[in-house]
């Protein structure tokens, strides 16, 4: 049996839990993998890692010490993570959104925003396009699952709940959403060595050695295949402030595929925040307190539908953060229509003032399930080679300089860790400004 070190708690050992949830004892479960009880004894009993079950998952165990804390911390996380909604829809993907007003939502749990003065205005001044920008093309509005059941009056935000199997999942109240790899350091091209058997690798374009204040992509949006569950693919971009020692902080948007934050494996609009390389602070989406979101309209960590086809139609999403000059508050929009929220400049230590990188790209998490590569996909899973509607593209990159204005012509820079996996091929045109095709199929011949 595998155990994953940073939760303690395989997905063999999950699955325990789950038959559980079924009404087998927790005596003939141990008989079948005498392993994995002993495992999940030390994780609740011993290490305290507030292994997150339902009160139904317990109901079966024979837990007489500990049970009651064991309950009581799941339950009071999931009181503090799903605040009181005036409404809330069920998506037909299953997952259950809440309408909260604004003023509830948990970022201002946050020891530095509780006197926050919400910054209900438009930002004091949008990016200006240059003459010789690209041309935009015309963008839909955002579509997610949700919004085919209902929406969120104005004065609420769209929130997912979290339940009790989201947090089993991590292993962890303390891992559930977060993650604790860094982005990729781009004068390092070594193959990455798995870490606790979860190396993370990527395809990315990125610039650097300059002051950044925000950056811009068209990100295509697909559905890759991931091996196992908890690995994830994600297409995202990165702004980065400090140094890679401990102490960067990061803002990062995109969509992924994270069979073990979600559940399934829809891709999902995303973001995440981190102001000392993943230690102790920040998490996914709106896990924890940080970003203040004031939009109705999206929900951040929900479904995005349609996806992108094979020689079919594509889709992408938008993404825009840039730093308000006034306020210095980091905002977040998508497409043209959707001011989604923002990261207050006080939540930041490096990012207090401009980004110093910008990285733009695919990362997939490879656990080299059965001792060799994994087969998880990164964009369409196809190579870069292979060309519009088949290979996975970011297009209309740009980043904003000192005086606000959107840059879209510029140099920059690949890099792929393991090309024969994962490549990337960057170019320029008159209609998608800077782009780039990436992704690969993961495990194959030349990758293995």
């Amino acid at each position: 049996m595998k155990i994953l070190l940073r939760g303690w708690l395989s997905w063999e050992q999950i699955n325990v839990l789950k038959v559980a949830d079924k009404s087998m004892a927790f005596e003939q479960n141990c008989i079948a993998s005498i392993g994995a009880c002993l495992w999940i004894w030390i994780a609740i009993n011993l290490l305290h890692l507030s292994t997150s079950v339902s009160a139904t998952h317990l109901k079966s165990f024979n837990l007489t010490d500990g049970r009651s804390l064991v309950l009581e911390r799941i339950h009071q996380h999931l009181r503090t993570l799903n605040k009181s909604a005036i409404k809330s829809i069920q998506s037909s993907d299953g997952d259950t959104i809440d309408c909260v007003p604004i003023r509830m939502q948990l970022a201002f749990d946050h020891p530095k925003l509780r006197n926050h003065q919400i910054q209900q205005k438009a930002p004091f001044a949008w990016p200006k396009q240059g003459e010789n920008a690209a041309k935009r093309g015309s963008f839909k509005s955002i579509q997610q699952l949700w919004h085919q059941h209902g929406h969120c009056p104005k004065g609420t935000i769209p929130v997912r709940r979290t339940k009790a199997e989201d947090i089993m999942r991590a292993g962890s109240i303390q891992l559930y959403g977060r993650k604790f790899q860094s982005p990729p350091k781009p004068n390092s091209v070594e193959r990455p060595e798995p870490l606790d058997g979860e190396g993370h690798e990527h395809a990315i374009a990125y610039v650097s050695e300059n002051q950044f204040y925000g950056a811009q992509a068209s990100i295509n949006v697909w559905q890759p295949s991931v091996e196992v569950p908890n690995e994830f693919s994600l297409s995202q971009m990165w702004l980065l402030a400090g140094s890679f020692n401990g102490d960067l902080n990061s803002i990062e948007a995109g969509w992924q595929v994270s069979p073990e934050l979600y559940g399934d494996s829809n891709p999902r609009l995303f973001t995440y925040w981190t102001t000392d390389e993943y230690q102790s602070t920040g998490c996914y989406n709106l896990l924890c307190s940080g970003f203040i979101q004031l939009n109705n309209e999206v929900a951040i960590g929900a479904s995005i539908s349609p996806v992108s086809s094979y020689e079919g139609s594509q889709f992408d999403i938008q993404v825009l953060i840039w730093k308000d000059p006034r306020t210095g508050n980091w905002w977040m929009r998508l497409g043209d229509e959707f001011l989604v929220g923002y990261w207050p400049e006080e939540i930041f230590s490096h990012l207090t003032g401009a980004a110093n990188m910008i990285e733009w790209g695919g990362e997939v998490v490879n656990t080299e399930p059965f001792g060799q590569h994994t087969s998880t996909q990164m964009g369409s899973g196809l190579f870069p080679a292979q060309g519009f509607a088949q290979a996975s593209y970011f297009r209309n990159l740009g980043y904003v300089d000192a005086t606000n204005q959107l840059v879209t012509q510029f140099d920059m820079y690949t890099l792929a860790e393991c090309p024969n996996c994962y490549a990337i091929e960057h170019s320029y045109s008159d209609d998608w400004g800077n782009f780039f095709y990436y992704g690969g199929p993961g495990q194959n011949p030349n990758c293995h």
